[in-house]
């Protein structure tokens, strides 16, 4: 790894809107890499520290809106020092609704979908240097999420699905959006089935097939996703 990521701070910042949606299998990829957590709860932390920290922070996902403010107020302040904390290009990550607060920090639009995106399925990534930006060729990941967002102005855009064209930017080498899930562990998957049963029944889905798709494709990702990782705090500039 380059030197940039020996100047990172050695602890990792994970802003939670969920107790089961955490860092997954990335945990294990962090203490790898020597790095200690910390977690904070949205709506119920003062996030203001962790919005301000200079090391890398991560915001992950919730089955709440970034524009529901006015049922979840906290969404004001997160935003808030979301936009602070962008425009100081300070390294940040969002996964699912952090890569939609992150959109909605940059300008660009946050709304609900055509539809749901849950299950697995792979990404069409847009390719640099003969090397994907995201090291997933061939992988499925999974999706979860009913919003969408427009691409901000400023951001290039990484990865597409056949549902929805924006599953993936960054801004410069320090911020990255994912729409999708790259956390999630193969042996947690069943807090989600468990966790989101309202929204699965909702949408009509079958859960045994999801817990079959589950089955069939966590165990691979939990292989790529550290590389995501790696790459990304590999060529971090700080």
């Amino acid at each position: 790894m380059t030197s940039s990521t020996h100047a990172l701070p050695k602890t990792i910042y994970a802003i939670q809107h969920l107790a089961f949606e955490d860092l997954g299998i990335l945990e294990d990829t962090f203490y790898d890499l020597g790095y200690r957590i910390r977690y904070f709860e949205a709506g119920m932390d003062d996030l203001k520290q962790a919005f301000e920290f200079e090391g890398l922070v991560i915001i992950l996902g919730g089955p709440i809106g970034v524009y529901e403010t006015e049922d979840y107020p906290f969404l004001n302040d997160e935003i808030a020092y979301l936009k602070q904390r962008l425009a100081k290009n300070l390294p940040t990550i969002g996964i699912c609704l952090g890569a939609q607060l992150i959109a909605h920090a940059l300008g660009a639009k946050v709304y609900a979908g055509h539809q749901k995106e849950i299950g697995w399925s792979q990404l069409k990534l847009n390719l640099a240097q003969n090397n994907p930006l995201l090291p997933l060729v061939n992988t499925e990941v999974l999706h979860w999420h009913g919003d969408t967002f427009d691409l901000p102005v400023q951001a290039e855009l990484l990865a597409s699905s056949a549902i929805y064209t924006n599953q993936a930017f960054r801004v410069g080498q320090n911020i990255l959006a994912l729409q999708f899930h790259v956390e999630v562990a193969a042996d947690d998957m069943e807090k989600w089935l468990i966790g989101h049963t309202c929204e699965l029944r909702k949408a009509g889905l079958n859960i045994p097939h999801l817990r079959s798709e589950n089955e069939k494709y966590a165990a691979n990702l939990e292989l790529k996703s550290p590389l995501v990782l790696e790459h990304f705090i590999k060529h971090l500039n700080v």
